[in-house]
């Protein structure tokens, strides 16, 4: 089923603007870019690449190319998501069954439904002033025996890492093979990190020419509510004014002034068993003397991200530990009310099993807050001396690091100071990775020879 449009909306002509530490901007030739951008129709499913999405193409609406243009692949029964990015020039709009609703049958069924729905999406490009074309995916759904080049943002790796929880059917597992053969075939793969590049080639066999790193940058809101948390302290001058009133929205959540925020879901990816029972361990082992009266023991911690289902599976977990008091779990927030929890919680935690984008700790970071994570994945370089690298599935680690960050006021000063140095001197913007990514495009784009 297709929705196509003329591509008669013109685009201006301009070049990128320069982010904080990128080079000179250079003219980047305008693709034709055929993009799944399913996850933006529903991105309580797949927030991370929603997230990605959403920086992306409003970095590319508020900087358009001569000759770039957008086939859009969208779900039939949900809402278009993309009208709001006006200055795009949309050429088509393909809209595919809700394959969703399969669950791990989609790996086996998408790959023939985006081949069909991406025939022609490239037809002509060059007529239209494209330098090419390519089909470009953060979801990890490609086509099968695509036409024209394909680029895939590589945003989660758990269904190699962990193979017990993603392969354990016959359709997982041919699912996932299937996938993994197409993104050994496809022209590039952008990563976020070095190190999560050098994951996905020992994990998936991917040639080393075919990977990009092209680092993520925190939406903006969060480096805004860091600013206004300085500004409220006296500690900086704002250069971004912010409305949030954190010690309302702590009210109205039920949430004591000191608290831990972690942005978790019932899933595999979470290791919750860990943090779970580092929290009974510490427990256990009573409160600290040195801890003042008005500090909640165990440590309190806020979670933010999961669906009614997750939080109702979250809450049974934890009350199987015995720490169901010690966690809150706030609604659906919008990305400003999120950030001011962020900025103002007294870290952000990442026990995790696998976790390849960092995002949440990026975004941390940037609204100067430290982190506890897991020492796996991209988190290790998106936190660096800005927070507490924990060995994954160690809870009393875990619980070391938890004890420490709440109860040790000149610890956290340093982790605090650190993170804020990070965010004050690392300024990039998603207009920077909206800038690389275009390279990509161009690069491949221009060796595919113009497929049509």
């Amino acid at each position: 089923m297709t929705s196509d449009e003329p591509a008669g909306r013109r685009v201006a002509a301009g070049r990128l603007r320069l982010s904080a530490q990128g080079p000179a901007p250079t003219r980047t030739p305008g693709v034709r870019v055929v993009l799944d951008a399913r996850a933006l129709q529903d991105p309580d499913r797949a927030p991370t690449t929603a997230a990605y999405l959403e920086g992306l193409l409003s970095a590319f609406d508020a900087e358009p190319l001569v000759g770039e243009s957008f086939a859009f692949l969208l779900q039939s029964d949900l809402d278009d998501p993309t009208e709001r990015f006006e200055h795009l020039a949309v050429i088509g709009r393909r809209l595919l069954p809700p394959t969703r609703l399969l669950r791990s049958g989609a790996l086996t069924v998408d790959p023939f439904l985006l081949r069909g729905a991406s025939l022609g999406a490239a037809w002509r490009a060059e007529r239209q002033g494209a330098a090419g074309a390519v089909y470009h995916t953060a979801s990890g759904a490609l086509p099968l025996l695509s036409r024209i080049p394909t680029v895939v943002t590589l945003l989660d790796l758990a269904p190699w890492e962990l193979p017990g929880a993603f392969q354990r059917r016959v359709a997982g597992r041919f699912g996932q093979r299937l996938r993994g053969q197409l993104l050994r075939d496809a022209s590039a793969v952008i990563v976020p990190s070095e190190r999560v590049g050098t994951a996905a080639r020992r994990l998936l066999h991917l040639r080393r020419d075919r990977i990009r790193v092209v680092p993520l940058a925190p939406r903006p809101a969060f480096r805004a509510a860091g600013l206004a948390r300085d500004a409220a302290s006296g500690a900086d001058k704002p250069t971004a004014a912010s409305s949030f009133d954190v010690t309302a929205e702590r009210e109205r959540l039920g949430v004591q002034e000191r608290y831990l925020v972690y942005s978790a879901r019932f899933d595999a990816r979470q290791d919750l068993p860990t943090l779970f029972t580092a929290l009974a361990e510490l427990a256990s082992a009573g409160r600290l003397r040195s801890l003042a009266t008005d500090v909640p023991w165990p440590p309190r911690i806020l979670l933010v991200g999961a669906t009614p289902d997750d939080r109702a599976a979250l809450a049974r977990a934890a009350a199987q530990h015995g720490v169901g008091e010690a966690l809150t779990y706030a609604p659906a927030l919008d990305t400003s009310r999120l950030a001011g929890l962020v900025a103002a919680a007294r870290a952000a935690i990442l026990p995790v099993a696998s976790d390849a984008a960092g995002l949440s700790a990026l975004e941390a970071v940037a609204a100067g807050t430290p982190v506890i994570a897991s020492a796996l994945g991209a988190l290790p370089e998106m936190v660096g001396a800005a927070g507490v690298l924990v060995e994954p599935r160690d809870p009393a680690r875990l619980a070391v690091a938890l004890r420490t960050v709440w109860s040790d006021d000149r610890v956290h000063g340093r982790l605090v100071a650190a993170a804020r140095k990070r965010a004050t001197t690392e300024q990039r913007t998603w207009a920077a990775v909206a800038r690389e990514t275009r390279e990509v495009y161009a690069e491949v784009g221009a060796r595919s020879g113009r497929a049509t």
